[in-house]
């Protein structure tokens, strides 16, 4: 049985197919049931015929690969494959909804729309990532949203995973993408940078923010060269509207020597989802394109651009984690918050690229009015900040590797946890403060976080000085107290 005699009805490989839902060049997409299984599905049958360019059946065959091997929300659930010897076919969840390719129509959109699409599916991407395959065709076609909010990435035919043959770079030495979002390096048939995502995604943001495609859409592989030299429109120029934190994140996504760009996905999702903590350079204030005599420097330059070294996609995240430093800034804990201060020292040391999030817990009563400022009238999330910042300072880490965020809950180590989970933190360093009964009896903040957290946890202990502790001992313990009464009636209720 061969693609184009399949109809409606038919069965493959146990499946029946219900409705032809799209026919593309490469592919025909399948609605599909199966008795035993009762989640929406679909499948993909290759088109093969005679003269066909062989990089689709190879195509095919990555996917066939790779699929099978990921997981998670922002992945379709992979159901069966066929083989080639008789039909191939892939089968895999259905994802309803159009793909973020009906968006580009209504572009440019607002900044936050722009933000949260790009936060998603940056996020999707390090989770990709963190599963050791870099997509390398990143595209609006390719990218679905689940009811739930969740970016998923779909058509893995010319993935590379860390851990299986790469049979696009065995079998082809011809740049493999789609010419509008195709990075520098995959021109220069480079597929072992993870970044190689991140520049896509920042055409994506582009063309979202602008209406345009920074490149066009070139044909040939000397147009696709240009893109190592010659630059483009700046968004503002075209979108007046287009904030200045918006142009310096995607002309950092756009710099054509990945090391420029976001170390990761999760440091640009964390750029986007705190647009208030981007740091402008001057990218963000840049008018109109370079001059061409600076063109003319660069094509002259272009090809002492070189490949990355050649490593495995995990080694590479690990060279650029997010770490996330948990500070208590009350005035008891000075010894502690110091020792937290050089151990975070201690891991900027080796971690050269890392980026740190500094991040304090304002508690909240968990019942009753919250008014948000001191006897003085003064406003507390204020203070709490200038206090954060206070204690960084003596870090001495540039302005953008660093941020800073005043979490306000009743609950410290679920505000540092769901922080921690919701920025792809790759490590948290803590303090604990010192035993006693009552802490014993309901649990420390930072043993919470250490049981709960996402990530690595480096729990830091100091000294309190005893003079300080004494002075508020006493009322903590009475508010220790109240508060696990009041937890334990409204639990009982």
């Amino acid at each position: 049985m061969v693609a184009e005699s399949l109809s409606a009805g038919a069965f493959l490989g146990g499946f029946k197919l219900v409705k032809r839902i799209h026919a593309g060049g490469m592919a025909t997409i399948w609605k599909v049931t199966r008795e035993d299984l009762s989640l929406p599905m679909v499948m993909k049958v290759p088109r093969l015929k005679d003269g066909d360019d062989p990089s689709f059946i190879v195509s095919f065959e990555v996917e066939q690969m790779v699929l099978p091997k990921l997981s998670g929300p922002h992945v379709p659930r992979f159901i069966a494959s066929g083989d080639f010897s008789q039909q191939p076919f892939l089968v895999m969840e259905h994802i309803p909804g159009g793909s973020l390719e009906s968006r580009l129509p209504e572009a440019p959109l607002p900044p936050d729309k722009i933000a949260g699409i790009g936060a998603k599916t940056a996020a999707a991407l390090h989770d990709l990532h963190c599963q050791r395959v870099i997509h390398l065709d990143l595209t609006p076609d390719n990218i679905l949203f689940r009811k739930s909010g969740e970016a998923v990435l779909i058509d893995f035919g010319l993935s590379r995973h860390d851990q299986l043959p790469d049979l696009m770079a065995e079998e082809f030495h011809l740049p493999m993408g789609t010419a509008p979002y195709i990075s520098p390096e995959q021109v220069l048939n480079v597929r072992s940078d993870s970044r190689s995502d991140i520049f896509a995604l920042g055409v994506i943001l582009y063309e979202l923010s602008t209406g345009e495609q920074p490149f066009g859409d070139p044909k040939s592989k000397a147009g696709l060269r240009r893109r190592l030299y010659v630059d483009f429109v700046p968004p503002r120029a075209l979108n007046k509207e287009c904030p200045r934190w918006l142009q310096e994140i995607v002309l950092r996504c756009l710099e054509v020597d990945p090391a420029k760009r976001y170390g990761s996905a999760a440091q640009l999702a964390f750029a986007l989802q705190h647009p208030e903590q981007v740091v402008l350079t001057p990218r963000a204030e840049r008018g109109r394109r370079d001059s061409h005599w600076t063109i003319f420097k660069r094509w002259m330059n272009y090809n002492k651009f070189g490949p990355s070294a050649n490593r495995s996609i995990a080694r590479h995240l690990d060279t650029v984690p997010i770490v996330m430093a948990a500070v208590d800034t009350s005035p008891e804990m000075e010894a502690l918050s110091d020792s937290l201060r050089k151990a975070v020292k201690r891991i900027f040391r080796t971690e050269r690229n890392a980026r740190l999030t500094c991040v304090t817990v304002r508690k909240t009563p968990l019942v009753g009015l919250d008014l948000g400022v001191d006897e003085a009238g003064q406003n507390l999330h204020v203070q709490f900040l200038i206090e954060l910042k206070h204690w960084a300072r003596a870090l001495e880490i540039p302005a953008d590797r660093i941020s800073f965020h005043v979490l306000e809950f009743p609950d410290p180590a679920a505000a540092l946890v769901n922080y921690a989970r919701a920025n792809h933190v790759d490590h948290i360093v803590i303090g604990a403060r010192g035993s006693s009964t009552l802490r014993r009896f309901l649990g420390s903040v930072s043993s919470q976080v250490v049981a709960e957290a996402p990530c690595t946890v480096t729990v830091v202990r100091g000294r309190i000085r005893p003079e300080i502790m004494e002075q508020v001992a006493k009322p903590r313990v009475r508010r220790g107290i109240v508060y696990y009464y009041m937890v334990y009636l409204l639990t009982s209720l």
